[in-house]
């Protein structure tokens, strides 16, 4: 076990954010989501609400400051989005920046893009994430 690193990152999750580059993305999706259906490297975190995976993920990544490094599922039309979700997955990241909301289709089609899916646990409607990757500041 290494220090300083959630639970809820698995090693296949850690050595997946590392292979990440500047742009990338990964989807942190509900339980719902067809990860499998879009996307070739999957991670499976059953049981781990996708909050929870965020607030794990974030001291390891670091958000684009280039382009907006958030995004979600917008609601089909018709439908509504609770507000619930995007309040604690900002919370979970500590972000107070814009998010992006991507309409159903065209979501799927970043998910094909994306470097990994990562099928969370999570229930919420409309409980899907995308974070872009940014460049690691050099330190000291």
């Amino acid at each position: 076990m290494l220090k300083g690193i959630s639970p809820v990152v698995s090693p296949d999750l850690l050595k997946t954010l590392a292979e990440m580059g500047h742009g990338d993305e990964i989807v942190i999706s509900d339980a719902h989501f067809p990860g499998h259906t879009f996307n070739p490297r999957v991670i499976r975190a059953d049981g781990i609400t996708a909050d929870r995976l965020l607030a794990g993920i974030i001291p390891l990544f670091e958000l684009d400051a280039y382009a907006t490094p958030v995004a979600m599922m917008a609601a089909v039309p018709g439908d509504e989005l609770d507000p619930s979700v995007e309040e604690k997955y900002r919370k979970a990241l500590g972000y107070n920046g814009k998010i992006e909301r991507v309409e159903r289709f065209a979501f799927y089609e970043r998910a094909k893009k994306a470097y990994a899916v990562v099928v969370s646990g999570e229930t919420a409607k409309y409980g899907n994430i995308i974070l872009k990757k940014g460049v690691t500041p050099v330190s000291d």
